[in-house]
This record gives structure tokens, sequence and C-alpha cells, in this order.
């Protein structure tokens, strides 16, 4: 196998690229000019020395804790439960959402063995028991693991034993069933942020 089929098959795992687009990709890689290569293995390269988890929230960031967890103008009385890093930038990237994040890393998926243990929910409830939250937003994606997971989180803080102190509330069904946060559009997703509800 040459240095060519070897960068295709790379492309190749990354989801949603399939064999003719990772063709593509080293095709146009090598009609660019060296220095864009070089850089681009660079920047490549230093990508798990350079971002990581951060230590609140667990979304991706090169500083610790991340730009929004550091922000004293974000809301922290409010916490965006999300599944994976990425759709914390889903999410900002509409702009209206002000509290924090924090980040499960999977959801409840008992065919392929992920169950409550793997999810990042002790921090999160070190979080809630440390006072001054107001509101949980579960925003997991609308989807049998999505629900499963969303409910199990509103069984485990409704067991802190907080009352009416910490409301957790869902995004709104104006994202489509089965449907991925990462590719709604910025306006269903705002939409289903001010349409939420409670559990």
């Amino acid at each position: 196998m040459n240095a060519f089929d070897e960068l295709a098959g790379d492309f190749a795992r990354l989801p949603g690229i399939g064999k003719k687009s990772a063709v593509r990709m080293v095709n146009w890689l090598l009609k660019q000019d060296a220095s864009y290569a070089r850089r681009f293995a660079q920047n490549l390269g230093a990508l798990h020395e350079r971002i990581r988890p951060c230590s609140v929230c667990g979304a991706w960031t090169e500083t610790d804790p991340c730009p929004i967890c550091s922000d004293a103008l974000r809301d922290k009385s409010s916490i965006c439960v999300v599944e994976q890093p990425q759709d914390v930038s889903t999410i900002e990237g509409y702009g209206e959402y002000r509290g924090v994040y924090h980040v499960l890393g999977a959801l409840i998926k008992p065919l392929e063995g992920i169950g409550p243990a793997q999810l990042n929910l002790h921090p999160l409830l070190e979080r809630i028991r440390a006072g001054n939250i107001t509101e949980v937003i579960v925003a997991t994606n609308p989807t049998v693991e999505g629900d499963t997971t969303a409910l199990y989180v509103n069984k485990v803080i409704s067991e802190l034993g907080l009352g009416d102190a910490v409301k957790v509330t869902r995004l709104a069904t104006g994202i489509p069933v089965g449907g991925d946060l990462e590719y709604i559009d910025k306006r269903t997703l705002a939409l289903s942020f001010r349409g939420r509800s409670s559990f």
C-alpha cells in the first residue's frame, strides 16, 4: 500500500467520509502547496497535545477551565447537559444560551454495554450540590437513547432531595425525533430552547 492509499484509508475512517470522498481529499491535498500540507500535518499532530476536556464541564478546550466556564458574565445558575463536546459548539453557535454546560460523554445504550455508570454524572451532581444551580437543561438528542438518558438524569437529580430548588427541563420538540443536534438549524435550536419544558 502506498502513501496515497494509506492517507485515503485514514480519511475514510472519519465519520461521514466514504472511500470516494477520501480519495478526493487526498487528490486535493496533492494539488496544494507543500507548505499547506506540512502545516495541516503539524496541526493534526498537535491536536491531542493542545486540546483536552475542560476539568469543569468536559468541553474541548486549550485552556483549563474553558473560556465558557471562566467567563464571569455567564449565568452559572443554569447548566445545559449535552452528550458530546461538539454539542457545546453547536449550541454556542446560535448565540442565545448564556448559561454553562456539562458533557456526559455518552448516552445510555444497553445493547452497546453503555449504562449509567459510563456517564460523566458525578461531577454534575457535585456542581448541583455546591448550590446556586436553579435549572438543569437536558439537551440530549431526541432519540430513544437520548430520552432514556434524559429521564435518568432527571431521576438522579430529583434523588438529591433539593425539592423545587433545581428545575430540570428538556428542550422543546422543535427538534425532530431521531435528529442530531449537530445538524439542526440555528432557528429550530433557538425555538427548542425557548420552548423547553419540565419533566
